[in-house]
């Protein structure tokens, strides 16, 4: 009997229609058995606020950390806001993070995948999301990275991923994944 490891998707773009969502749900379409990707949302949250955290933390903190804790592993999927990741994906960070050493969040394995309608594929938020899940002690995968760059031509009208070269890479790139939650759960 194979194991299935439920798996928490963060986008960091908050557009109903953004292309980092339609990449997560290519790979949730290309992603092996083992893994059950589900998309937790992160516009919602009030910003983090330790003072919020004494007493009775929002509702949508308590939701959100509770529906982290039930996953063995996350998978990022952001775009690039000015070189970094987007605020509403730090925020997310930030409150699965706490209360402190306790994080719902922490040491969950975990994997980037970038993207962009320019040519660098996210690079500079696929590294500056890396610093903040180090300190969290959560594994980051390596190899391979994923900076997808010229992501709107990559989709057709319906928002389906229409471009085959990229649908093997991120068939390998989840794999791999799979492989990567399974060595760390």
């Amino acid at each position: 009997m194979s194991t299935t490891y439920p798996i928490a998707v963060l986008i960091g773009s908050l557009r109903r229609d953004s292309l980092s969502r339609k990449m997560a749900h290519a790979v949730s379409a290309l992603a092996p058995a083992s893994l059950d990707l589900e998309i937790v949302e992160i516009g919602a949250m009030p910003h983090y606020n330790a003072d919020l955290d004494e007493g009775t933390p929002p509702s949508e903190w308590l939701a959100f950390r509770q529906r982290i804790q039930t996953k063995q592993g996350v998978l990022f999927i952001t775009p690039e806001f000015n070189r970094s990741i987007p605020g509403a994906l730090k925020n997310a960070i930030d409150v699965g993070s706490r209360p402190y050493g306790q994080g719902a969040l922490i040491g969950k394995p975990c994997a980037v995948i970038s993207q962009s309608p320019g040519a660098l594929g996210g690079f500079g938020a696929n590294h500056h999301l890396r610093q903040p899940l180090v300190s969290l002690n959560m594994p980051v995968m390596q190899q391979p990275e994923a900076y997808i760059g010229n992501t709107a031509a990559l989709f057709d009208e319906q928002g389906a991923l229409s471009n085959e070269a990229t649908r093997e890479f991120l068939t390998k790139f989840m794999q791999s994944f799979a492989q990567w939650v399974e060595r760390h759960v």
